[in-house]
């Protein structure tokens, strides 16, 4: 039978990439691209080891107090070891072959009443500070199964570990051949000094920024290091006087290349999303291009069957969205997407609406937002012509309102149309036909009404019906111009006018002419 294969080379490649960036990750401490680096990471399948960087251990050496005991010995015998928080108890069993040659097979370490496996470090086992205890236990080599050709064969690997350590420290600089001569470690003493030779050369100025990671010198137009990827400092300066080579000519112009391939790709991209959404904004209702469920009544909404709402992108099939519109009792149609943590508050835009329904339904839904939105305005007016649908919304300073579907001039002021009348002529005669003509007689009683419930007051000169419709507590008569006040229900001032203070409530004058007074003239 064939073994099995492992992952191809682009697999570790791409494993390896992801798993040094997730290291990067989670020392900044991002925890939103750390998962998703690892859920990518993990759909590879890949073995993968995490562990923590030496560097993140004190490195302070502390003095850890050791328990020492075999099976034949009654009373353990204390040592003492230098050690660092962040070494493993693999490292700290080779500390203790190579100190009192006991194999590390046969060594179990127990710290904290628990025993501790090579991978871990003595911080995790609270080992921080001098003191700290410990407990070494020596076993047989027979109960460890540790035999002699093991032995040997562990005690030849740690010799060459050695030998490979002496001739790291002890190598030929370069340059220097077989038949060249190493110079003593220590040369012996002489009676007479050597005779000095000429002073050595200055060195050589380096050309190019030295990488701060591998130490690499790379070309002073290099934004990044040749070797390790490692960006350029930004304190560097390229000499004004180098002149770049071929090689790296040719790749500043292969460089301005790609990043102008970039640009062009970003733009060709731009383009391309404007398009798409000219072409959606063509589209009253924008329609759902994959295979969705409703969350209003959870069917399956087919590609094309539903509508995307454009200004939260919820999805509902139309029958939903129709009901939604035609059961809102408020003018402006509310998305209907909620749940348990989040309800939706964006708002149907009317092509949006209109796309749904029919003509006929449409027609219907906009007289009802008109009639709903004209209850719900404070200083709203309807129109007084029967049957009329118009009417708006005045502001403190208008009296008359034009309505634009009847052409008719309404007067706000006394709640109806006197066309060829003032406010004065219109109420004497409604005062005289109050007597004969009902609908007179009801118009009359209304403006009784307002009078008794303080909603309206006659002027003190020309003594017709006047009312506040809002703002401050200053009022004019539209017929006689004589300025109010609504609080007192007098003139402002005296027979003169404005300035006269012999008579009227004088406000401002003094202060304000009563507590509740809002003059704000």
């Amino acid at each position: 039978m064939a073994a099995p294969k492992g992952p191809n080379v682009n697999t570790l490649k791409e494993a390896e990439g992801l798993a040094q960036v997730l290291s990067e990750v989670l020392s900044s401490g991002d925890k939103q691209e750390a998962a998703l680096l690892a859920e990518k990471l993990a759909s590879l399948h890949v073995p993968v080891s995490v562990r923590i960087c030496p560097e993140a251990y004190a490195k302070d050496t502390i003095q850890l107090k050791v328990g020492l005991e075999d099976a034949q010995t009654v009373n353990s015998a204390p040592i003492t070891m230098s050690v660092t928080p962040g070494m493993t108890i693999s490292a700290l069993k080779n500390e203790v072959n190579t100190r009192f040659g006991f194999h590390p097979r046969l060594q179990t370490w127990v710290i904290g009443k628990r025993m501790a496996q090579d991978k871990e470090t003595l911080c995790c086992h609270g080992v921080k500070q001098d003191g700290d205890q410990a407990f070494l236990y020596i076993r047989s080599a027979q109960a460890a199964q540790l035999t002699r050709e093991q032995h040997k064969l562990d005690a030849e690997n740690l010799r060459l570990e050695g030998i490979i350590e002496t001739m790291d420290k002890h190598l030929e600089p370069r340059g220097a051949g077989p038949g060249r001569a190493r110079e003593p470690v220590n040369p012996p003493l002489t009676a007479f000094p050597k005779p000095k030779g000429p002073p050595a050369p200055p060195p050589k100025p380096q050309l190019g920024w030295s990488c701060p990671v591998c130490t690499f010198v790379n070309k002073p137009t290099r934004p990044g290091c040749e070797m390790c990827g490692s960006e350029r400092p930004a304190n560097y300066q390229i000499p004004d006087l180098y002149q770049p080579d071929e090689e790296e000519v040719l790749r500043i112009k292969q460089e301005e290349f790609a990043l102008m391939q970039y640009q062009q790709a970003l733009e060709d991209q731009r383009q391309k999303n404007f398009q798409n959404l000219l072409q959606t904004d063509e589209h009253s209702l924008v329609p759902n291009d994959t295979e969705l469920e409703c969350p209003v009544c959870f069917t399956a909404i087919l590609p094309g069957d539903g509508a995307i709402l454009r200004e939260c992108l919820h999805t509902f099939c139309r029958d939903c969205l129709k009901g939604t519109i035609t059961n809102s009792m408020d003018a402006e149609v509310t998305c209907p997407f909620g749940d348990d943590t989040y309800s939706c508050d964006c708002k149907l835009q009317d092509r949006e609406i209109r796309s749904v329904l029919s003509p006929e339904e449409y027609q219907k839904f906009l007289e009802l937002r008109l009639s709903i939105a004209e209850t719900r305005s404070e200083n709203s007016f309807h129109c007084k012509t029967p049957n009329c649908q118009g009417w708006c919304i005045y502001e403190d300073e208008v009296n008359e309102f034009v309505c634009q579907l009847c052409n008719k001039t309404n007067c706000i002021l006394c709640k109806a149309i006197h066309d060829g009348m003032n406010c004065k002529e219109y109420q004497d005669d409604l005062r005289i036909r109050a007597e004969n003509d009902i609908a007179a007689k009801q118009t009359a009683d209304m403006l009784n009404a307002m009078l008794t419930s303080g909603e309206a007051m006659h002027c003190p000169k020309c003594k017709i019906i006047v009312q506040k419709k809002d703002g401050c507590d200053w009022i004019c008569c539209v017929m006689c111009k004589t300025e109010m006040c609504w609080v007192t229900r007098q003139a402002r001032w005296g027979p003169q006018g404005r300035g006269d203070t012999s008579g009227g409530c004088r406000c401002r004058v003094n202060g304000p002419c009563h507590p509740n007074c809002q003059n704000c003239h």
